[in-house]
């Protein structure tokens, strides 16, 4: 058994030992580290929408918007009601970029050149690995689009007109898109900007430049930016066993607890016990006081919310078995006769639980939100407490991005409905 592995640390010099969280305690502090805990106490401001995008590290980006876009719904269901615009002012004022790591992400720019000594560590990405072999084969043809950019200035891919209407390859992009796109993974290219929700990309040397100081002059070792990943990724989730540390940033390979073992002596992280589990937890430093909390059950979730497909909290499958025992699997991919509940369907968390899930759409002309259909997971309550804290979680959502009326549909249980329309009124 290695050290700490009944929960607590056993070496001279590092924490006391700490009594095995029970699994309500570790989801609470989850929910603390991406900030979902508690509703929050006052109107956002754009810097707290910066402090929520560094503190989960990474912003997922999706284009889907049948209800809001991935990045704007994950910032509402941490911030509450809060202008869109304000996510691509900070892109447009640097303190944020877009890079290729979990997937397609915003970052905080003080992270930029972590980012840019890790894009090796990244070369397995799909996305990496395609604008590699385009690179190989069409590297002549970018060039000549960068010299262009740097001769005119940023572009967006609709500047350039198609001429091949079939479809194919990458996503049937036209050429000059492939060539932004390869160039964007490869670090040539940076969005500068976002018009319409679409890239406008300018060299690297422009955007990174005007933020970072010798933004391409600064390496840092592989074993270092191997180690800060780790723990900017266990810090982010709050409390992580040693599998899931790696997909956060999209690393390999997938980490084993003895891989911790010399962190957990340098007090880097703290090895942590939970009940239930067949492996420990990891804690980051940052989280002591929450820790302390959490094992005393002061560490309590009261905050309900409707979440992105893409959040964090949701997007590794086994983490949320693990955490809620949520089995959750985006359905949009699939063939729609093969879809069990709906084509973007919304995790719902109420204190501290996933709940259930909402398939809805934003119909934005006629102000409507549309429940097409609510499901309960198994074992969830279906009391008037319950009703009251969905309701206010959809009513939120809505009002938000325009779409005050809600229109309801079918439930499961269905004689949930009646509970949840009364608490709509």
């Amino acid at each position: 058994m290695s050290p700490g592995s009944d929960g607590g640390e056993t070496t001279a010099g590092l924490a006391p030992a700490l009594a095995p969280l029970s699994l309500a305690q570790a989801r609470a502090l989850h929910l603390h580290a991406q900030g979902l805990l508690a509703r929050p106490r006052k109107r956002a401001r754009k810097a707290d929408a910066l402090a929520a995008i560094a503190r989960m590290q990474l912003l997922q980006i999706d284009t889907i918007h049948v209800v809001a876009r991935s990045p704007y719904l994950v910032l509402f269901s941490r911030l509450g009601e809060y202008p869109p615009r304000w996510l691509e002012e900070l892109l447009a004022e640097r303190a944020i970029f877009e890079i290729w790591a979990h997937e397609a992400c915003f970052a905080p720019m003080d992270d930029y050149l972590l980012h840019r000594n890790a894009m090796h560590q990244r070369e397995h990405h799909w996305a990496i690995r395609n604008a590699q072999r385009h690179r190989g084969t069409r590297g002549g043809d970018i060039d000549r689009l960068l010299a262009h950019i740097r001769e005119l200035g940023p572009v967006k891919s609709s500047d350039f007109e198609r001429e091949d209407k079939g479809s194919g390859g990458w996503w049937g992009w036209k050429d000059e898109k492939r060539w932004l796109e390869a160039g964007f993974a490869l670090g040539e290219l940076m969005v500068a900007r976002r018009e319409n929700f679409q890239r406008v990309y300018d060299l690297a040397e422009r955007v990174a430049g005007a933020a970072v100081p010798d933004w391409n002059r600064v390496e840092i070792d592989p074993a270092q930016v191997r180690r800060t990943t780790v723990l900017k990724s266990v810090a982010a989730l709050g409390i992580a066993q040693a599998r899931w540390i790696a997909d956060y940033y999209r690393t390999k390979p997938r980490l084993r607890d003895r891989d911790l073992d010399e962190l957990v002596a340098q007090g880097a992280l703290r090895r942590v016990a939970v009940k239930g589990w067949d492996a420990p937890g990891y804690v980051h430093p940052d989280h002591a006081d929450a820790l302390a909390k959490a094992a005393a059950g002061r560490l309590r979730a009261t905050h309900s919310a409707l979440l992105s497909p893409f959040d964090p909290v949701v997007w590794d499958r086994e983490r949320a078995s693990e955490f809620f025992g949520f089995d959750y699997t985006l359905e949009c991919y699939t063939p729609e006769p093969k879809r069990r509940y709906g084509y973007f369907v919304l995790p719902i968390l109420v204190r501290g639980r996933l709940v259930g899930r909402l398939d809805a759409k934003a119909h934005r002309a006629a102000g409507v939100f549309e429940v097409k259909a609510l499901y309960l997971e198994d074992g969830i309550d279906a009391d008037e407490a319950l009703a009251g804290d969905i309701a206010a979680a959809i009513d939120d959502c809505a009002r938000w991005h325009g779409t005050p009326k809600v229109k309801l549909g079918r439930c499961r249980p269905a004689a949930f409905a009646k509970l949840l329309k009364a608490a709509l009124q």
